[in-house]
């Protein structure tokens, strides 16, 4: 696919003013005080697996308007240590899959929490967590679930459910409450840099390819993937523009990242018809620009030649050592044993 998006050197410097509604921070206080009286946890059971060197069990957790929702929680086998722990979001269409399909970063040596995305499993991978609240006006899309409003969109629920993840984690055995990385890719990724506005206490944020930044712009230069499902969406409807604009606005990922304060790694390719990079560079430069103090550290890493892939392998290497040099917890240099070829 070829460069289509602005040149790096206008990326690098973009920060457009995005839309943002004059109760942005009510709205969202008001959602996540819903369920806040709620017991976050609601069932921890061992699950079997055939893997050896770790140990996962199946997490039941109360997410937007405490509802229930699955995760698949996994950390080192024999580690009675209190862990940092990731808290992964899946991408869109994805459920949390088998507790073996995600090893990275339990084999890594962190506690790791991998959430189920309410409602979307089945079209990449299976999930396990329904969303009984899909019958506001909208398309059928999750994308489109309930756009018409931001108090009924999909993106309501699934945002609580992943800030909900994080005060999971932090009750789950053998996690150090005080280390709480929050990670994700596409949907996912625009899942950490939503939490990483909506918790102030987190240890670092890892977001890749992000979706639902600067939104308003993305449904105008792409209709690849999901932007492609609101257009379409728009496309029928011709006269809920103005509608899904005002909604696409409360959940904007641009104004989360303005509102965090945790250090942030990003990965961006600079051929992502799916996310394109023009919107994951305006919540890049905005990153930590409201948060009242200095802005937090940030590391971009930018893939010329690579589109929503973004440098896959290569950059979860680049994830592991930042994030263990930030934490400390690089594992100490070990003699490699020799081996004989005969």
């Amino acid at each position: 696919m070829p460069l289509f998006d602005l040149p790096l050197d206008q990326l690098r410097d973009y920060a457009p003013t995005v839309v943002e509604p004059a109760d942005f921070d009510a709205f969202w206080q008001a959602t996540l005080e819903q369920p806040a009286d709620l017991p976050v946890l609601v069932e921890v059971r061992p699950e079997p697996t055939d893997l050896h060197l770790v140990d996962t069990w199946d997490v039941t957790f109360a997410g937007f308007a405490g509802d229930p929702v699955r995760a698949w929680y996994t950390r080192p086998a024999g580690n009675d240590d209190d862990l940092p722990a990731v808290v992964e979001y899946v991408g869109y269409g994805r459920g949390r899959g088998l507790p073996h399909e995600r090893l990275t970063w339990p084999v890594a040596g962190y506690a790791h929490l991998l959430m189920d995305a309410r409602g979307q499993s089945g079209q990449y991978g299976a999930g396990d967590t329904a969303d009984p609240h899909g019958a506001a006006p909208g398309g059928p899309a999750p994308v489109t679930r309930g756009i018409l409003s931001p108090e009924g969109y999909h993106y309501r629920r699934l945002i609580t459910d992943a800030v909900r993840a994080v005060q999971a984690v932090r009750v789950l055995p053998g996690v150090d409450p005080s280390r709480v990385v929050v990670a994700g890719n596409s949907q996912g990724g625009g899942l950490a840099l939503a939490v990483a506005g909506l918790v102030p206490d987190l240890t670092a944020v890892l977001t890749t390819a992000p979706f639902l930044c600067h939104p308003q712009r993305a449904i105008e230069i792409t209709e690849v993937g999901v932007y492609g499902e609101i257009v379409n969406y728009l496309a029928v409807n011709r006269t809920a523009e103005a509608a899904v604009r005002r909604t696409l606005s409360y959940v904007d990922g641009v104004n989360f990242a303005r509102r965090a304060t945790a250090p942030v790694h990003f990965g961006i390719g600079l051929r992502d018809m799916v996310c394109p990079p023009s919107t994951g560079f305006a919540a890049h430069n905005h990153y930590g620009t409201a948060c009242g103090g200095p802005v937090p550290v940030r590391e971009l890493h930018v893939y010329p030649f690579n589109g929503h892939e973004h440098g896959e392998a290569v950059h979860v290497r680049r994830q592991l050592r930042w994030l263990a040099t930030l934490l400390d917890t690089s594992p100490p240099k070990l003699p490699v044993p020799s081996i004989a070829v005969r």
